[in-house]
């Protein structure tokens, strides 16, 4: 088990009568779900390119919590500003400063909650992708059961002034377990394991849900959202490339990102995130390649400082495929 402290992270309440339709114009997911439920989705550019990836929480009938990534804050903010109904009938706070954050993972991570927890943290009570009230130790903490990084685990969201105390509560009870406390380093590398994203590196507007490999959150039975229409023309004309993972031949090999991708002398683009797995033990790309080099089993060069490494084009995720860890 494995804590991660995560209060850099953004994080936005919208508010007001109008907020669940004003999610679903600006979110390409279905945001018309049950109180407590978690929604992964993205927001798309017209023209489809994703915009913002995020996570929506719904805590209430006309109260969501939006969770993004702390580089990507103000930008979020922005675009979720731009698009507010002229009637006030919805407000965007920023509650970032309010609130600490601390990513508790990994196989044990229920066995450390529950001891010094008394709510029902049981897989049908409180399953993954879903949201709860609870009490550690007298700390109100709103726990999100959603995961980064590929195990069992929460996001504990807790009073700022109280972080330390949450923290410190926390490694006490965890040091029975072997509890660790980890970075951004393992967590990068986790998420690559698991095939997750990051705006920014491998997704952005010059890239469209389809192509990212997130069009699942792309909810065309819905009304009307920003991207669609120009999503449904994209889905029309067919992809000229993808998004894949990429396994390095050498398994002792590690590339860091941006290098160029090659088939001979033909350049075919290049590496968006890169690091080391080290639950399996290889190095890890990601890479927009054009359709024809995007099946599985692919060679392809990445040029590394003069060198040529070779790589294969593999089936994602890398890590627990069907999520067993995730909904232990």
């Amino acid at each position: 088990v494995a804590m991660f402290d995560l209060t850099p992270f953004a994080k936005f309440e919208v508010t007001g009568p109008g907020a669940l339709k004003y999610l679903q114009d600006i979110c390409t997911n279905q945001m018309d779900k049950p109180i407590g439920v978690i929604t992964y989705t993205s927001m798309l550019t017209p023209a489809a390119g994703i915009k913002c990836d995020l996570t929506v929480t719904r805590l209430d009938e006309d109260r969501f919590l939006i969770v993004t990534g702390s580089a990507m804050g103000l930008h979020d903010l922005g675009w979720m500003n731009s698009h507010l109904p002229a009637d006030s009938s919805v407000k965007v706070t920023d509650v970032s400063a309010d609130f600490c954050c601390i990513g508790l993972w990994g196989p044990r991570a229920r066995y450390l909650l529950r001891s010094i927890c008394l709510n029902d943290l049981g897989n049908n009570e409180f399953p993954y992708m879903t949201s709860r009230e609870i009490l550690i130790e007298g700390i109100p903490v709103l726990a999100l059961r959603i995961s980064y990084v590929g195990e069992l685990g929460w996001e504990l969201y807790g009073p700022m002034g109280q972080g330390l105390e949450l923290w410190d509560i926390l490694w006490k009870a965890g040091e029975l377990l072997d509890v660790v406390a980890a970075g951004g380093g393992a967590f990068d590398s986790l998420r690559l394991e698991k095939g997750y994203r990051l705006w920014g590196n491998d997704i952005h507007t010059e890239y469209n849900p389809d192509e990212a490999g997130s069009g699942f959150t792309a909810k065309m039975d819905k009304d009307d959202f920003i991207g669609k229409e120009a999503l449904e023309q994209i889905r029309v004309a067919g992809l000229k490339r993808k998004l894949c993972c990429l396994i390095l031949d050498d398994p002792s090999a590690v590339v860091m990102g941006k290098e160029p991708i090659l088939d001979g002398d033909n350049v075919l683009g290049y590496v968006t995130s890169a690091n080391y797995g080290y639950s399996i033990g290889c190095g890890i790309v990601y890479a927009y390649l054009p359709i024809d080099y995007a099946g599985i089993g692919t060679k392809i060069d990445i040029m590394y400082f003069g060198k040529f490494l070779k790589a294969t084009v593999s089936k994602e995720p890398l890590y627990d495929p069907r999520n067993y860890k995730l909904n232990a």
